[in-house]
């Protein structure tokens, strides 16, 4: 039973541990809760689910909507902290406006806003760098630089001349 058990689903578990308390006398919630190591209340809940119509689908584990919010969303001013703390340390290609990138890493840019009382994640910043058009900032070489025929000589003569001595 407890195999059973801890291999199912959560809602599952609440409603296997009410149906198995159910078969059960007086005290059977207790030892259901005792047996599987799960609380009372949650045996209870099951039991009571049992007598209602399903309310979640048959797919889903709990009601839409349910988990904590994300913090883009919970804390909608933090945009606009963002912003001002970026200000100062953005840099931009000349010919096109929409690039956009700044000097600041992500551990920094959590530092300056966890001091503005915002507590996030490196991957939140990521997530606010990229919904404001910032790009990674990469070092490109235009141009090619032309081959020379003895372009290592100097050093290999160098080499040379130290494994003679």
């Amino acid at each position: 039973m407890q195999e059973l058990y801890n291999r199912l689903s959560e809602k599952n578990r609440r409603l296997y541990a009410g149906i198995e308390a159910l078969k059960l006398p007086y005290g059977g919630v207790s030892y259901i809760a005792r047996l599987f190591g799960c609380s009372r209340d949650t045996v209870l809940r099951g039991i009571k689910e049992l007598k209602e119509e399903e309310t979640v689908e048959q797919n889903r584990d709990r009601q839409p909507g349910g988990g904590r919010k994300p913090v883009l969303e919970k804390h909608l001013e933090i945009d606009e902290v963002f912003l001002i703390i970026l200000k100062e340390h953005t840099a931009g290609e000349p010919m096109d406006e929409k690039v956009k990138w700044t000097n600041l890493t992500c551990f920094d840019l959590k530092s300056l806003l966890s001091k503005e009382g915002f507590k996030v994640s490196r991957n939140i910043v990521r997530q606010l760098l990229k919904k404001h058009g910032y790009v990674k900032r990469k070092a490109l070489k235009k141009k090619a630089t032309k081959e020379t025929k003895n372009r290592n000589a100097k050093g290999r003569e160098h080499c040379r001349i130290k494994s003679i001595i």
